[in-house]
């Protein structure tokens, strides 16, 4: 019984390296649980594009967007361990846990390939608004509390969060509109009927240079190269303020170490290419890379970071 066992194992073994041996043997989907049109869809193409490129099978990109993502990470986590259906999560990963009653999928069937990149948000209002700094824009929210909206591409994003430390910090009470999406919101934002939000870069920096949103502070600890005179919001007086995006390559779980280690080589030198590293910075966007157990590690952090802040501001669980 014993050696009947083994025997099994051992040829459960060899399948697993002949699988990977011969990886990929078909045409490789990445799901993205966005729609067309956020940084998690820009990124995840870049991504598809340089994987298509080092793994000679076409890499496709399959956006099922929903519930902040966690649809398409279900799709994923139920999906055949052979590496090819792959998973771009953004930052929202780190906090569907704290703030999902019932996830499609469990922590323990995904895990992750490699870090792509982490990227900051901006704070941007409507021109309609008199604010054009941040004092003025947190005196005009507490004379008016409960008055004013903001967007977000749906709960548990960066963009809501973001939204909820500002009320904490400046001691201003706004109005959270989540939407599915960022391209689901853009017509409200930019028509002025959601005022403000704060959004990736990537997608906000064009409307600024336009003219059709005014910039008040960028999410990250220092100044972004993109918008170079927009301050920090601590710069602004809420010292401690700090939301980056961050987004990961995934993949289901039991899929062959060797798979996971092809991933992470490929994605780790896709991002160090000089023309890739320019692309990430037109985003706004630094490259992250490291290892699986880094990555592993980085989400976990995250997850337990944000879970504090959503159960310390009173967030429902959904």
């Amino acid at each position: 019984m014993f050696r009947n066992a083994l025997a099994g194992a051992l040829l459960a073994l060899a399948s697993l390296a002949a699988q990977a041996q011969g990886y990929p043997s078909q045409t490789v989907r990445i799901i993205v649980g966005f729609p067309p049109g956020g940084t998690t869809d820009v990124i995840g193409r870049l991504v598809a594009q340089e994987l298509t490129e080092s793994l000679g099978r076409a890499v496709v990109v399959e956006n099922r967007g929903g519930a902040s993502g966690t649809i398409g990470s279900g799709i994923a986590a139920k999906s055949a361990p052979d590496g090819h259906t792959l998973l771009l999560v953004p930052s929202t990963h780190g906090t569907a846990p704290a703030l999902y009653a019932s996830l499609p999928y469990e922590d323990k069937d995904l895990v992750p390939a490699a870090l792509v990149g982490t990227t900051p948000y901006v704070l941007v209002v409507h021109p309609s608004m008199a604010a054009t700094n941040m004092a003025q824009l947190i005196a005009y929210l507490k004379q008016n509390p409960g008055k004013v909206e903001y967007a977000s591409s749906s709960p548990g994003t960066a963009q809501h969060l973001s939204g909820e430390l500002l009320q904490r910090m400046a001691g201003v009470n706004i109005v959270h509109i989540p939407y599915k999406g960022s391209g689901a919101l853009m017509p409200d934002l930019l028509s002025g009927r959601v005022p403000m939000m704060f959004e990736n870069i990537a997608i906000m920096t064009p409307h600024i240079k336009k003219g059709a949103l005014r910039p008040i502070a960028v999410s990250s600890a220092r100044r972004t190269p993109l918008l170079p005179d927009v301050p920090t919001v601590a710069e602004t007086g809420l010292t401690g303020f700090e939301v980056l995006g961050w987004f990961a390559l995934m993949a289901p779980a039991k899929t062959p170490p060797e798979i996971i280690r092809r991933l992470n080589s490929d994605v780790n030198a896709a991002i160090a290419r000089p023309a890739i590293v320019a692309r990430f910075a037109e985003l706004g966007a630094e490259p992250l890379g490291g290892t699986p157990d880094q990555a592993a590690a980085f989400i976990r952090g995250e997850q337990e970071k944000w879970g504090k802040i959503i159960r310390d501001a009173g967030i429902k669980q959904q």
